[in-house]
């Protein structure tokens, strides 16, 4: 899942980046409201968290004029500003949700697991196929109750898979879903991770090719492909 941090103060978002990367988020980062106005338009994101104190755009500006183009990506604000008036107001322009600094680092990421939730039609809590159990509240994966350990690269494509049924996934595609902007992983290191990812979960008891190659296409989990 890929989440875009705009904030300015490295102090709050350089912490923040880290601990979401422990939660195998990918996490994007914009440094003023205009650099997160430009990613936000040019890439897929599952979540983004906003300050609304920014340079170049503050963060009620950015969250009305992405709702302004249609963009129903799931927007929670994170200011020092505790005013009434000023939650309503971010509210009004579109955001799901308000969090007041400082907060609870594990209040926070409760809301963030809500709402990836809320953004997805019908997603159940845990994502569950094929014998596969993967809990998203707690990063662990289970094979038929068989633990999986995964870094954080192989759970991130793992639950890829898990999120879109029966889609499949060309390694630019994947590059895209589980590398920043910032990052050049080069099409070989797709390969080597998915390498990876059937190793272990055959090492749990799965299938070898539970993890299906679709050839002169991609990858999906093949519980999901059309028989």
């Amino acid at each position: 899942m890929k989440i875009l941090l705009i904030e300015d103060d490295d102090r709050i978002a350089d912490p923040l980046v880290e601990v979401l990367s422990e939660q195998n988020y990918v996490v994007e980062l914009a440094s003023d409201g205009q650099l997160g106005f430009e990613l936000a338009t040019a890439s897929t994101y599952d979540l983004i968290l906003l300050d609304i104190m920014l340079p170049k755009l503050d963060g009620l500006s950015l969250c009305r004029r992405l709702r302004e183009k249609g963009d129903q990506t799931p927007i929670l604000m994170l200011t020092a500003r505790d005013l009434i008036g000023d939650r309503v107001a971010g509210l009004d322009v579109g955001a799901d949700d308000y969090l007041v600094k400082p907060y609870n680092i594990e209040e926070l990421l409760a809301r963030v697991r809500a709402l990836m939730r809320r953004g997805v039609t019908s997603l159940p809590p845990v994502l569950e196929a094929a014998g596969v159990s993967l809990n998203p509240s707690t990063c662990e994966v289970f094979y038929r109750g068989n633990p999986v350990p995964l870094s954080p690269k192989e759970y991130g494509l793992l639950e890829l898979f898990l999120r879109h049924n029966n889609r499949v996934f060309s390694r630019t595609q994947i590059i895209d879903q589980l590398w920043t902007l910032d990052q050049f992983p080069e099409e070989a290191t797709v390969k080597a991770h998915i390498r990876s990812l059937r190793q272990k979960l055959k090492g749990a008891g799965a299938p070898e090719d539970l993890i299906e190659t679709v050839y002169g296409l991609g990858y999906r989990l093949k519980a999901f492909a059309s028989v």
